[in-house]
């Protein structure tokens, strides 16, 4: 349990769930009016901590310099958004819709808050408070133990004054006619749907090597031989003139030209893997159980 002694070491700790889970950081602490005993804790979650939720600090306790908190992490990030006044208090609307959806019971608390001994509001330290309960809201800690001490005081002083406000006053009279009423609470399940992200599977890039046959039409030119017979001229008949008549050979070389196949490696394109968001609508179905509130009577039917 949470003492005013500890308030300096709860403000801007890191808060988990039973499960080690972290929620967020730990931002104010809410004094009981009554006891000035610790009563909730807000905690900033979500990205860059822009939410600000109310958790119970009853069971919670210090571990490894962390609050821990006997709920799961999505019951506290699901928590009803409330509204702190200016003068730092839970209005009795604001902390009845906490204790509801957190299952503690109201009844049960006021009882404890207001009757003399350990756990009353006899051992919150002022020793003058009337003792009307929890229903006049809470006082906020603004980081020190000593500044919660004095809120929970200055708000227990107000509360025996009789200065509260018109929310005080309607949740102290609420609250006395619950003691000695009849009434029924009837409560309800609610299925509550969220997300959460998992790996679905993996995909790939693998690059391997084929081969195919290629086909290229390129010209090419040879030499080829032909016989050029052409008149004799009179000079070269005084050239050849007395000439023997004999055997001789000439040589002439020929050409052409081969095709030739260079194979180089040269980029052709870049290739990489890129995700997509695709939203679709899925119907999520749960059992959940509610209470019906009938009455029975055994009255004579004449009357």
């Amino acid at each position: 349990m949470i003492t005013r002694e500890q308030v300096r070491t709860v403000i801007d700790s890191s808060v988990c769930d039973s499960d080690g889970n972290k929620i967020g950081k730990a931002k104010h602490v809410f004094l009981d009016d009554a006891t000035g005993e610790p009563e909730w804790v807000s905690v900033k979650t979500g990205l860059f901590g822009s939410n600000e939720t109310f958790v119970p600090i009853h069971g919670a306790a210090m571990v490894n310099d962390e609050l821990q908190v006997p709920y799961p992490k999505d019951t506290v990030k699901d928590a009803p958004n409330v509204d702190v006044d200016a003068g730092g208090h839970l209005s009795v609307d604001e902390e009845h819709r906490l204790y509801d959806y957190y299952g503690i019971d109201w009844d049960g608390a006021w009882k404890q808050a207001n009757q003399p001994g350990a756990d009353g509001w006899a051992a919150g330290g002022a020793g003058t408070g009337t003792g009307t309960g929890m229903a006049s809201g809470t006082a906020a800690a603004t980081g020190t133990a000593a500044a919660a001490g004095a809120a929970g005081a200055a708000g227990m002083a107000a509360k025996g004054a009789g200065k509260k406000g018109a929310d005080a006053k309607a949740g102290t009279a609420a609250g006395m006619a619950r003691k000695g009423d009849d009434s029924m609470i009837r409560s309800e399940e609610r299925m509550r749907v969220s997300t959460e992200r998992r790996e679905s599977g993996r995909a790939r890039l693998r690059k391997y090597v084929v081969t195919e046959q290629q086909e290229q039409t390129v010209p090419l030119s040879h030499e080829e031989v032909r016989v050029v017979r052409e008149p004799i001229t009179e000079a070269d008949r005084a050239a050849m003139s007395g000439a023997k008549i004999s055997e001789s050979e000439k040589e002439v070389t020929l050409h052409e030209e081969r095709a030739v196949t260079n194979i180089e490696t040269v980029p052709v394109e870049r290739v990489r893997l890129d995700t997509t968001e695709v939203t679709e609508q899925e119907t999520v179905r749960g059992t959940v159980r509610k209470e019906k509130i009938e009455t029975d009577s055994d009255m004579d039917s004449d009357r």
